[in-house]
């Protein structure tokens, strides 16, 4: 069984991979996601997928980031 997403990626995206996995992003938000790493956390406090993103000047208790 396959949990990639079966459609087809626009030619203006980028692929960008690690370890086998491997996320498509679009061009004009590349940029922002520079150096931006991607982890998944299983823990009595957390689940789910983390993305630390040195870009993002500051965020709110949603997890959203501003500025």
């Amino acid at each position: 069984m396959s949990n990639a997403i079966q459609q087809p990626v626009q030619t203006e995206s980028a692929n960008v991979g690690s370890g086998g996995i491997e996320v498509v992003i679009d061009r004009m938000s590349l940029p922002y996601l520079a150096n931006a790493t991607i982890g998944y956390v299983d823990t009595i406090e957390q689940q789910g997928f983390t993305i630390d993103n040195p870009n993002a000047a500051g965020s709110c208790a949603c997890g959203d980031s501003f500025h």
